[in-house]
């Protein structure tokens, strides 16, 4: 499974399934971990807490932030336990893309009654 869509599907298949049985008002790293536990259940490869290096001044930072999921190389996803999602949580996300030279995100936010009206879906334009 290397599509895009049918990663993201999955993944947002995934969220919404675990956040049916824990509901809102847990902690992120609850959420992380659970959701990584279900979308290797399925198959898909996921790297957590995974290093994001900065290059400034084409010097190479090692771990210049930590990236919540990484699904099968390809779909960054952060996620989040706010009351609502604002305008940083998606240019973090999109600063994230671009650094890793990666085409797409989607941010979660398990903070909600229904898990579908906390998933945004961002893409970078490269």
């Amino acid at each position: 499974m290397k599509d895009w869509n049918d990663i993201s599907g999955a993944i947002v298949d995934a969220a919404i399934q675990v956040h049916s049985a824990l509901g809102p008002g847990l902690l992120e790293s609850t959420y992380t971990t659970c959701l990584a536990y279900e979308l290797q259940q399925r198959g898909l490869a996921v790297q957590t807490q995974a290093p994001l290096p900065v290059v400034y001044k084409h010097i190479t930072m090692p771990v210049g932030h930590r990236v919540d999921l990484i699904v099968e190389d390809a779909v960054i996803v952060e996620l989040k336990t706010v009351a609502s999602l604002l305008p940083i949580h998606r240019a973090r996300l999109l600063t994230y893309l671009r650094l890793s030279g990666r085409r797409l995100g989607l941010l979660l936010n398990s903070h909600v009654p229904r898990m579908r009206d906390g998933i945004k879906r961002l893409v970078n334009r490269l």
